[in-house]
């Protein structure tokens, strides 16, 4: 079987401990995560974990099955590149002087639709959001005119291509189905 990229999305209450029972299980079997971003969700108390990593599709199927099983785990689902839209945001920090001085920097800035965030006699922060491979890329071609002071990138941030999130469908059953039995 041939390794793809796989996004999990994982929904759990707000809770101590809950980030290492999830890593915990991709640990387990060995599996290296590439981006993991961790957020509130839509959902007051329920945070969302979003991690990406190289699999086999019946491998992440038994990691999904066993995160659903955490009693803190209140939904875990597997996509595809192709289900759903991802995106990163990247800072990178740049040296002032050499932007001054290099008009080919700016116009870098420009072609790629980043944008200046915060700019002093020191250096310049400018921010990027996209795909991988055009964040990466930006950072290339900094490195290139010998500018970037700092740079980082944010684990994959998504959404999936469904209409409703299904998180909320299953918690208005579950509290539907606890007000017809009282």
């Amino acid at each position: 079987m041939e390794k793809q990229l796989y996004t999990v999305i994982i929904y759990s209450e707000n809770l101590a401990g809950v980030l290492n029972q999830v890593t915990a299980e991709f640990t387990r079997r060995q599996m290296n995560i590439e981006t993991l971003n961790v957020s509130s969700s839509s959902i007051e108390g329920v945070h969302r974990y979003t991690v990406s990593l190289w699999s086999e599709e019946e491998v992440i199927k038994k990691v999904v099955k066993r995160l659903e099983k955490k009693i803190d785990v209140l939904r875990a689902s597997y996509y595809t590149e192709d289900e759903i839209f991802v995106q990163e945001v990247a800072l990178y920090k740049i040296s002032t002087p050499k932007l001054l001085a290099n008009k080919h920097i700016s116009k870098i800035i420009r072609h790629n639709n980043a944008r200046v965030i915060e700019i002093n006699t020191t250096y310049t922060v400018v921010e990027l959001t996209g795909k991988t491979e055009t964040i990466i890329k930006l950072y290339k071609e900094f490195v290139a005119e010998g500018c970037v002071l700092q740079f980082v990138k944010s684990g994959h941030i998504a959404v999936t291509r469904d209409v409703v999130e299904h998180l909320t469908e299953q918690l208005f059953d579950e509290d539907a189905l606890r007000t017809a039995t009282k």
